[in-house]
């Protein structure tokens, strides 16, 4: 009995979930290795890039990661010249992110690992099917995120 519902514990969609996220992270990582990137250091780049300038703080809310953690993946990032790091006009305390010139060849160079994390693991999926899938672990995640919270403020 205890057997079956380890299996089972096992095939859960969570579990899925897990192994799909630790899957596109090593095809990203591998992806990015060439070019000397971390796939968090390409979700960085990749903001600026798209998005324009950005304060360090909201990357970190963006991201989900910890302030310590973005920290010093900025700093590789400034220290490889790909990215700028100005204090807020406003809040001298706070941290502006720019891309640079080297950061912007550099970016136009990478070939998009989420492109290619998408079309190996679902070409000719069922986009029904996908949509479902979305769905649910949008919901999931939703009331993690909610369940958490509450229990924050309790």
């Amino acid at each position: 009995m205890a057997d079956k519902r380890v299996n089972l514990k096992h095939d859960s969609v969570g579990a899925w979930a897990k192994r799909l996220y630790f899957a596109a992270r090593s095809v990203m990582d591998s992806v990015l290795r060439p070019y000397g990137l971390g796939s968090t250091q390409w979700y960085v780049l990749h903001q600026l890039a798209n998005e324009g300038p950005t304060m360090q703080r909201d990357l970190v809310r963006m991201l989900q990661i910890e302030r310590a953690t973005l920290s010093g993946i900025v700093t590789t990032l400034v220290r490889k010249g790909l990215v700028d790091q100005t204090p807020d006009s406003e809040d001298q305390r706070q941290r502006m992110l720019r891309i640079t010139r080297l950061g912007t060849k550099l970016w136009r160079e990478l070939p998009d690992p989420i492109e290619l994390i998408t079309a190996v693991a679902f070409d000719g999926a069922d986009p029904t099917e996908l949509a479902i899938a979305r769905r649910v672990l949008r919901t999931a995640t939703q009331r993690l995120n909610e369940h958490i919270s509450g229990e924050n403020q309790a």
